[in-house]
């Protein structure tokens, strides 16, 4: 694929390239297992000698297509499947962590995340520092540890919405040589790249825009592969030293740029499983197909809704990066100049009673747990995704009891406006 494509001809031309009489479209290899002619090269492929295909468990070359076209549109040296964005977001951190070290994370980040980091991930032995990502870089730094493995945060903080300095937290994490892992779901590459910014590792769930239609769950890990493991060897050593469990094989030294990758794939895949279907992968690529037009008009309706709130006299706030009354307005111009996603916040004067009657009084904009799709839907997370966090981690996250999530669909502006505007007026 020729580097100078734009992200447009990527979104529907990179991946899968067919050869004489092949097809035209992916075909989705729908198949446990690959046969091979001889034990020698299936032994091959257990060592990691060879390239290839054995069990779909580890790599699947329906998935692997797609994984390609997403690390064509980060500007990556590669990617993978996982599942869920869960289990992106878990791998990510995991493979290069044990017990005993320690993250740092953003604590405006999305609330199953929180939990994944602050609950589970400690059972694991793995602790992790929460900051405000908007205090001064000399701040951050003081909670960084010798066993402090990477710094993570979110793009665009789901619910949030709070936009991240991208450059900053990448000057952080180097400072203190460690990988920023960066959470890119909601603008997507196609409004934001971190590796541009110094990012090392993005993850995405790819259920949200990249998917488009809520048909197929997934994640995605981006690999850099500009993050020098070697450099900070003592801090790696998972990286940068044998690997027992594949006859002394040393990442760095076998996979270069991969390393990171590599591991991922043949260590925690092989362990743990969070395989992506390859039925999945398929759908996944049929939504990157159209993705750089749909993001188009998610975020020009998503301006006209936006205006439309602020507007209202029933609307306590209404937060949107692409509102130049928006304190991320200048930042959001920054880092993603051809707009944001989708995904606003705002709050009822009224309060917590109000925002629930106000979307149960909705008609086609639909209450659902999932976010970023073609339609229009509604959240409340205080009830509904962040309901595990108390009022003070609620607080932490950026989530007030009466802020109201709104993925705003490609359907037209107006009806989405409509729908809002007959809510409002049975809240009076």
């Amino acid at each position: 694929m020729n580097k100078k494509q734009n992200p447009e001809t990527i979104c529907v031309q990179a991946g899968w390239q067919p050869k004489k009489g092949e097809p035209r479209v992916l075909p989705i290899y729908q198949s446990t297992t690959f046969k091979y002619e001889t034990s020698e090269q299936m032994a091959q492929l257990f060592d990691l000698e060879a390239e290839g295909y054995f069990y779909t468990r580890l790599q699947n070359p329906t998935n692997d297509f797609v994984a390609a076209k997403i690390a064509a549109l980060e500007g990556g040296a590669g990617a993978m499947l996982t599942s869920s964005g869960q289990a992106a977001t878990f791998y990510a951190i995991f493979n290069i962590c044990n017990a005993g070290d320690h993250v740092v994370s953003a604590s405006t980040i999305y609330g199953g995340t929180f939990n994944l980091f602050a609950v589970t991930m400690k059972k694991l032995g793995i602790e992790f520092t929460f900051v405000d990502q908007e205090a001064p870089a000399e701040d951050i730094r003081k909670v960084f540890r010798p066993n402090t493995k990477a710094l993570f945060a979110e793009s665009i903080s789901n619910p949030g919405m709070n936009v991240l300095d991208i450059e900053k937290f990448a000057n952080i994490a180097h400072s203190e040589g460690v990988p920023l892992i960066v959470d890119n779901t909601f603008p997507t590459p196609i409004n934001c790249r971190p590796f541009d910014w110094g990012a090392d590792i993005i993850i995405h769930s790819t259920t949200k825009y990249m998917d488009g239609h809520a048909i197929s769950l997934g994640g995605a890990i981006v690999d850099g592969g500009k993050f020098d493991w070697n450099a900070h060897s003592d801090k790696y050593p998972g990286l940068t030293q044998p690997d027992e469990s594949y006859h002394g094989l040393t990442y760095t030294e076998s996979f270069g740029k991969t390393a990171y990758l590599t591991k991922a794939v043949v260590q925690l895949m092989r362990d743990l499983g969070s395989a992506q279907s390859p039925q999945n992968a398929f759908l996944l690529n049929v939504g990157l197909e159209t993705l750089h037009l749909r993001m188009q008009r998610h975020c020009e309706n998503a301006q006209k809704v936006a205006e439309y709130l602020e507007s209202r006299p029933e609307i306590a706030w209404v937060n949107y990066p692409g509102l130049k009354s928006n304190k991320y307005y200048d930042r959001a111009k920054k880092y993603m100049p051809n707009g944001t996603c989708g995904v606003m916040t705002f709050g009822l004067k009224g309060g917590r009673d109000v925002s629930v009657k106000f979307m149960d009084s909705l008609q086609f904009i639909a209450i659902v747990t999932h976010v970023a799709d073609a339609r229009t839907c509604v959240l409340h997370p205080a009830s509904h995704t962040h309901r595990q966090l108390s009022d003070d981690q609620l607080k932490a996250a950026g989530v007030p009891a009466d802020l109201i999530r709104l993925s705003v669909g490609i359907e037209n502006a107006n009806d989405i406006i409509e729908d809002i505007e007959q809510a409002l007026k049975q809240i009076l």
